[in-house]
């Protein structure tokens, strides 16, 4: 029976997923009774917000392998992850390989693939500034905080008051919001690619990520890549439908040219 482990990023938890993690297990029509899912926390994140966030990938990544331990999952998983969720799931994959079979990232990016100003696009330093601002305020960061990572603009009343309830509950500090981004400015990836199957999924109007960096990513390991035309960061957000069917289409070709092998 294989696991399914969920990462987010920078300063999100797994109540972020929003919508996805159902409609995504309601899309995996290959034996989706026999699939289980685990949305881990970054340490500093949700659950686990009253701890202080590590200043290196590693011990994140660290922290992730213990928590899926904790919970009984035994490996090997089957491992989605965002942003500077990516990164924690790539060093997992490449530092212990018989662990992750199959790999998923989303908007991510790292070194030596990526240039700063493509990991973090200079257009939105300015919001992020006003971010640093106007953390302790939840609707305020919140409002910010979409503007910058979602094109999908229906549901951002309830999105809104969605997030700041959930900074309400479980708030991640401002310093362990600079940590993680420490933490992630920092990371360098192997140039080798991991031993699993590798899917990249990009968004075409990412306002935080050049979706370059996916690109740039996938032609280096060889690895797939899907990049959705309009969607912005959070594309788990913006069209989850999409992001499900993505995976699901990528799985169902690796596991016919794995049978075929």
């Amino acid at each position: 029976m294989s696991t399914w482990i969920l990462l987010r990023g920078l300063t999100r938890e797994a109540r972020h997923w929003g919508s996805f993690p159902a409609l995504f297990d309601r899309e995996s029509d290959f034996a989706v009774a026999a699939e289980r899912m685990m949305l881990l926390e970054l340490p500093g994140n949700g659950r686990e917000n009253a701890l202080r966030a590590p200043l290196g990938i590693l011990e994140m990544m660290t922290f992730a392998r213990s928590s899926a331990a904790a919970l009984g999952m035994r490996a090997p998983y089957r491992l989605l992850a965002m942003s500077l969720g990516g990164m924690v799931g790539t060093a997992w994959a490449q530092r212990y390989p018989e662990e992750i079979e199959r790999l998923v990232l989303v908007n991510t990016s790292m070194q030596p693939f990526c240039r700063m100003t493509e990991r973090l696009r200079p257009a939105a330093w300015p919001a992020l500034a006003h971010l640093v601002g106007a953390w302790p305020n939840p609707e305020t960061s919140e409002r910010i905080i979409h503007a910058l990572t979602c094109n999908r603009s229906d549901t951002v009343i309830d999105d809104i008051a969605a997030w700041a309830e959930i900074r309400r509950t479980a708030p991640v500090s401002a310093a362990n919001g600079l940590r993680q981004l420490w933490a992630a400015a920092r990371f360098r990836a192997d140039r080798q690619a991991p031993c699993c199957p590798v899917l990249l999924l990009s968004s075409g109007l990412d306002r935080l990520v050049d979706p370059a960096c996916s690109a740039r990513i996938a032609a280096q390991w060889g690895a797939a890549h899907a990049m959705h035309p309009w969607a912005g960061h959070d594309l788990p957000h913006d069209d989850p439908e999409w992001i499900s069917k993505m995976i699901c289409d990528w799985l169902l070709a690796v596991e016919r040219v794995e049978k075929n092998d």
